[in-house]
């Protein structure tokens, strides 16, 4: 076992995913803080890839920016799939605490984040020609990331590679599931809101009539 910063327990599960997250599991390390970080950074890693791409990288420049969806492909995204996770895994016998899936899921992220933001930078040195060398590390990142996110739900579960893959497919099933409630549950707030709304707009045009 080792002993480790919490920077460097980070260090230590992405460049030793398999001894690094069954450490920070035994030692019961890993910092929420620096969780909400990566969490942060992976928004901003999107907001990157959307407007500072170089022109020749970009299809058609847009007049106006819309951050909601980059919200929800970071934020509500991860955190939808920390509770599905977690959800899913306390039916299937999994030993992680939704804290420590957040945690886990959180480091795996690293890689992506990085590979997305020097792939990003380099769309404004390189040509279309050369572009190459934009995707292997944006792939690179990426892959990277799903290798660590495997361990990291095998390690913080205690499962086998099969049992983590299914559990891994269940997951995403269940961010569906969320994902479609809450469109639901906000579809039916707005219309109570627009029923509410309505009667209170007709009680005053009465009052004032």
């Amino acid at each position: 076992m080792y002993e480790f910063s919490e920077l460097g327990w980070l260090k230590h599960v992405i460049f030793h995913p398999v001894e690094g997250f069954e450490d920070l599991r035994w030692k019961k390390k890993g910092s929420l803080k620096y969780a909400f970080i990566i969490v942060a950074l992976l928004f901003v890693a999107m907001v990157a890839q959307e407007r500072l791409k170089g022109f020749q990288y970009t299809e058609e420049p847009q007049k106006f920016f819309n951050v909601v969806p980059l919200i929800v492909q970071s934020v509500v995204y991860f955190a939808t799939w920390v509770i599905g996770n977690w959800s899913i895994c306390t039916l299937l016998d999994g030993e992680g605490t939704m804290k420590k899936v957040c945690i886990n899921s959180a480091y795996a992220l690293v890689p992506y984040i990085v590979g997305t933001y020097i792939s990003v930078f380099l769309t404004n040195f390189m040509t279309l020609d050369e572009s190459v060398w934009v995707y292997i590390f944006e792939y690179v990142g990426l892959g990277w990331s799903v290798i660590l996110m495997i361990q990291g739900m095998r390690a913080v579960h205690q499962y086998s590679f099969s049992k983590t893959i299914l559990s891994i497919i269940l997951t995403l099933v269940a961010m569906l599931i969320i994902l479609f409630l809450a469109v639901l549950l906000i579809s039916l707030f707005q219309q109570v809101y627009a029923f509410f709304y309505q009667i209170y707009t007709e009680i005053t045009y009465r009052i004032r009539g």
